[in-house]
């Protein structure tokens, strides 16, 4: 198998969490149980087979391989993907592919799908994926997938199973929908993307960008610029009820080791070791 980025990879609460991601180089990440990935901004030769993507935004490090994600799928003779993108970029990012048929002299099937503020899309039977606004200086969405299940309802939970049947075939909806939040993806964002979607800290697995560090960077430019600080993660510290909360986006300024160094002393034992810093 080919591999072209520094893939790294966790698995939590029976799900793999795929990818790579560094500000202004490439943002990718997958997770095959969910059959589903985020952003398109390098695709790996392994992440071809995932039918179906969710990009939060259009700046050239989350979507410079749109084309060669599709045109990989046609090539390899696999169904037309499915990739939900903010409503504004649709028609650009379909001009963009008829643009690289003509330079490839092949087709670039997919379906380009809106995802406003507010939707949801049914991924499968079990699995819902809700869209929710996000801050970045150009139009963004978050996304958060939730796993929803059918719970029977309270007053009928002491019946026999043949009770249960006959009220069913009488027409008595005797079960009600749950939902548990399983992951979120934030984009890029400033923190108003955080705090305005306040289930995103009770999923149990966050991924979210923590794109500058430093002490001597100004909040309020990076804030500006639809981006977040360590200091804003600090000030949040305990507002995270995640099971797991991925780190990424960092800025290619700082080095591994710097951003370890600079986390960990503002964050000591990094939330309770809840923290992953994607580096």
């Amino acid at each position: 198998m080919f591999e072209n980025i520094p893939l790294r990879k966790c698995q939590h609460a029976g799900l793999t969490i795929e990818g790579y991601s560094r500000a202004a180089v490439q943002t990718c990440w997958r997770i095959p149980e969910l059959k589903c990935g985020f952003d398109l901004g390098v695709q790996p030769w392994d992440f071809m087979g995932t039918p179906t993507w969710f990009v939060s935004h259009t700046h050239l490090d989350h979507i410079a391989a749109l084309a060669v994600y599709v045109s990989r799928r046609r090539m390899m003779k696999m169904d037309p993907p499915v990739i939900y993108l903010p409503a504004g970029s649709i028609d650009q990012c379909l001009a963009m592919l008829r643009c690289f048929t003509r330079l490839d002299k092949g087709a670039m099937p997919c379906e380009l799908l809106p995802a406003n503020p507010g939707d949801e899309i049914e991924l499968s039977r079990e699995l819902v994926v809700n869209v929710f606004p996000t801050r970045h200086t150009i139009e963004s969405v978050g996304f958060m997938v939730s796993e929803r299940r059918k719970k029977l309802k309270e007053e009928f939970q002491g019946l026999q199973g043949t009770e249960i049947r006959d009220l069913r075939m009488k027409g008595v909806e005797v079960s009600h929908e749950t939902r548990m939040p399983i992951l979120a993806y934030t984009g890029d964002t400033q923190p108003r993307g955080l705090d305005e979607n306040p289930e995103v800290f009770d999923c149990k697995i966050l991924i979210a960008e923590m794109t500058f560090i430093a002490a001597d960077h100004r909040k309020e430019k990076i804030h500006k610029h639809g981006h977040m600080h360590l200091d804003d993660w600090v000030a949040r510290k305990d507002r995270f009820n995640n099971e797991l909360i991925i780190a990424s986006h960092f800025s290619t300024r700082y080095s591994d080791q710097q951003i370890r160094r600079m986390v960990e002393k503002k964050l000591p034992g990094l939330l309770g070791g809840r923290l992953n810093l994607w580096l």
